[in-house]
């Protein structure tokens, strides 16, 4: 069986960090571990509190994993400090980790700040050059690539500086207002459209975690990074479009959508 490894913060009400991660990646048919950069109170509102790891003990994380069940894929998600950014840069290094896809998360679906200033430039520095694919929405692409984006245009300019500055593929995702959800991919000198329809669905906690985790996952399986995007964008629409319904804020998906057998019944 396929691996994966999500390295990423806790979400305590579910939707969004590993435990999005974990869902997606078992939905996605591989099996899944994690690292915990981050425990957070939060729920479908906002984020009440962050409590960091240490960088030794994510190391320790990390090294439990590579050295015992050696991951086909890595995902990583909400790392807030540069400490922690160093240390995860440094162990995928020295375990020669591949498939490594990077979602630069930097705000939550709410609007809480999740990533310190100063960590912006280690992250660009330190772990971006090592993905094979990054998947910033519109305010993280403006970010990294320094440009105001606010056509499709600047999507595609905006991709291609990210790519050429970082030496990896990028994954444009233009949810924020600028199309009807569709995503730019470039990679390897070369763009490509991921068109997506917009799905009436206010609850979207975790949409930016779920993404990058099927994608981890559909490359660990083997799949080209065009196909593994678009088995991912699929995979969320699935889980947007059951339209599950929890919490006071933007609610989670329904990753479990696919979900059949004995053991996945309700209760009648």
């Amino acid at each position: 069986m396929r691996t994966a490894l999500s390295i990423a913060g806790s979400d305590s009400c579910g939707g969004a960090g590993i435990q999005a991660d974990l869902k997606t990646m078992t939905m996605n048919g591989v099996y899944a571990m994690t690292a915990v950069t981050a425990l957070t109170a939060q729920n479908t509102t906002g984020v009440r509190a962050i409590q960091e790891a240490t960088p030794e003990f994510l190391g320790q994380q990390i090294d439990a994993v590579f050295e015992d069940i050696f991951p086909d894929a890595v995902k990583i998600g909400m790392v807030s400090a540069s400490e922690l950014i160093r240390v995860i840069a440094k162990k995928l290094r020295d375990y020669e980790a591949k498939h490594i896809v990077v979602d630069p998360v930097m705000v939550a679906t709410s609007g809480s700040v999740l990533l310190k200033t100063d960590a912006v430039e280690t992250l660009e520095k330190e772990l971006l050059p090592l993905a094979e694919v990054v998947t910033p929405n519109i305010p993280e692409a403006e970010i990294l690539s320094g440009m105001a984006i606010k056509t499709k245009e600047d999507m595609l300019a905006a991709a291609e500086k990210i790519s050429k500055t970082y030496g990896c593929a990028v994954l444009l995702k233009g949810g924020h207002s600028i199309n009807d959800a569709n995503d730019y991919l470039y990679a390897n000198g070369e763009g490509h459209w991921f068109e997506g329809k917009r799905i009436d669905n206010p609850n979207t906690h975790g949409t930016g975690c779920t993404l990058s985790s099927a994608i981890a996952s559909n490359l660990a399986k083997g799949y080209e990074l065009p196909e593994a995007v678009k088995r991912a964008k699929d995979y969320i629409s699935g889980a947007l479009g059951a339209m599950l319904d929890l919490g006071k804020g933007s609610g989670p998906m329904k990753h479990a959508f696919d979900l059949t057998g004995e053991f996945a019944k309700e209760v009648r």
